[in-house]
């Protein structure tokens, strides 16, 4: 018969567990809530934007900075893993910054651990918007991901992209091998596959856990559980062409992006001009 645990020994093994979840639940962190993609508000401009080194509108360096990994705005460690040591000294300020992350244009404190770790695991190392195919570094605005297709999306597109990922790039549901209809869709391909099509010989699945895409390994869902479409819709400035611009609302639509600029439409348009009455010249002459 085995021996009963001790209130110790079952203590130790709660701690162990609690422990555990603390882990998983750090890596499954909601992606707004990462210290290095929260919202700041610049002390000179006013203009709200991602956590940054730097404001992105007016270039001013920001008063009290915000670690890109532990999220600290004060370091009180007396004794702890600091590179710079201040022993009896509570700092705020560039007194704590370490370094600046390449990727998430924030500082990052002079504790040790943020600064050999934040680089390799910073969230934001591929955060490229799929609609605008823009950087952290080319708009001024957080970065968000999409609920559906979980790709990368600035601020600006969030809303937008969201509204109509659910669409299909086929004419039907039927599945891409076959004229079955197709039970899962992939919501970052946009396709279709029934029952024979999804499974793939040779690869073993998991039980309780979703059937990957074959095409690009994104967990895939149940048609029937989605609101599927295959109706098209182009949705605000993606959609919009340069001939639907003029120059009464330039100034106001360029002014509402973090960072977004549609004066290319307008130079292209006068080049266009300028070529056109040139060629009129040449045909008088």
């Amino acid at each position: 018969m085995p021996n009963k645990k001790t209130g110790q020994r079952k203590k130790a093994e709660k701690q162990k567990i609690r422990q555990k979840d603390i882990r998983t639940a750090r890596d499954n962190l909601d992606f707004g809530k990462y210290p290095c993609n929260v919202s700041m508000e610049c002390d000179k401009c006013k203009r709200k934007q991602k956590n940054r080194a730097f404001c992105y509108f007016c270039g001013s360096v920001q008063r009290l900075p915000v670690c890109a990994h532990c999220g600290k705005v004060k370091c009180l460690l007396k004794t702890g893993d600091c590179v710079v040591k201040h022993p009896g000294v509570f700092t705020t300020g560039m007194a704590m910054v370490g370094a600046i992350c390449d990727y998430c244009e924030a500082f990052v404190c002079h504790g040790r651990k943020c600064l050999s770790s934040h680089a390799c695991t910073c969230p934001l190392q591929e955060a490229v918007c799929i609609e605008c195919d823009r950087e952290v570094w080319d708009h001024g605005g957080r970065v968000f991901k999409c609920s559906f297709c979980s790709n990368f999306l600035c601020e600006d597109d969030q809303f937008e992209h969201q509204a109509s990922c659910q669409v299909l790039e086929s004419e039907n549901y039927k599945c891409q091998s076959c004229n079955k209809l197709g039970q899962y869709s992939c919501l970052r391909c946009k396709t279709c596959y029934c029952e024979d099509h999804i499974r793939r010989k040779g690869f073993k699945y998991d039980k309780n856990k979703a059937i990957p895409c074959p095409k690009c390994g994104y967990e895939t869902s149940c048609t029937k559980d989605l609101s599927m479409s295959i109706r098209t819709h182009k949705y605000g400035r993606q959609g919009k062409s340069s001939d639907e611009y003029d120059d009464s609302s330039s100034t106001t639509t360029d002014s509402t992006y973090y960072g977004g600029s549609n004066e290319g439409h307008y130079i292209e348009e006068e080049e266009e001009e300028d070529y056109e009455s040139d060629d009129l010249e040449d045909t008088s002459d």
